[in-house]
């Protein structure tokens, strides 16, 4: 496992998340995080190569966190730019490439064949990261779209259902009971 090339870029991802260029504020940073640690959980349940999730994990966002206008296409570009960060730090050529293919296909609002399950790992702990950041969908939703009580948590509802939605079989298996408590919670 590179520790070094993970702790770097969880640094580079922290200080892009706190730079002023970042729409997002730092509620992405524990975006981000989490789909880290369930990247994590998912590659050792699945069998997957831990470091290609983890390391496509923290830069699966890379490119809308560096510039809003990205945000689109932030898998295409994230991917070209994870190109270069990994490159810069010597990762292998052949990793790279999986890493790419993890950021390429991790949004599950895109329809995209998961080729491998390091890319169903990382597409799954993005989807599943809204119930671990539950604070930042609220904040967006009182704070940034100023909604009312009412609409509030039904938009905040409405998106974890959708992330629910796009899990893999195996993974809704595995989140089930924290999909029950989270939408508890919600009412």
């Amino acid at each position: 496992m590179r520790t070094d090339i993970l702790e770097y870029l969880q640094s580079e991802v922290y200080k892009r998340c706190k730079d002023t260029a970042n729409k997002f504020g730092m509620g992405v940073y524990y975006h981000i995080e989490a789909v880290v640690k369930n990247g994590e959980l998912l590659a050792q349940k699945y069998g997957a190569d831990k470091e290609i999730v983890m390391i496509a994990a923290w830069l699966h966002d890379i490119a809308s966190i560096t510039d809003y206008a990205l945000y689109e296409n932030h898998h295409i570009y994230g991917a070209e730019m994870a190109y270069g960060i990994l490159s810069g730090l010597s990762y292998e050529e052949s990793k790279i490439f999986s890493v790419q293919q993890c950021i390429k296909n991790h949004r599950g609002s895109i329809a995209s064949n998961r080729l491998s399950i390091e890319e169903l790992c990382v597409a799954d702990a993005d989807a599943i990261s809204h119930f671990d950041s539950l604070p930042s969908l609220l904040y967006l939703a009182y704070v940034e779209r100023k909604m009312s009580i009412e609409d509030g948590a039904d938009f905040v509802r409405e998106k974890l259902k959708r992330s629910f939605a796009k899990l893999s079989d195996e993974s809704k298996k595995y989140y089930k009971e924290k999909y029950q408590k989270v939408m508890e919670v919600l009412g």
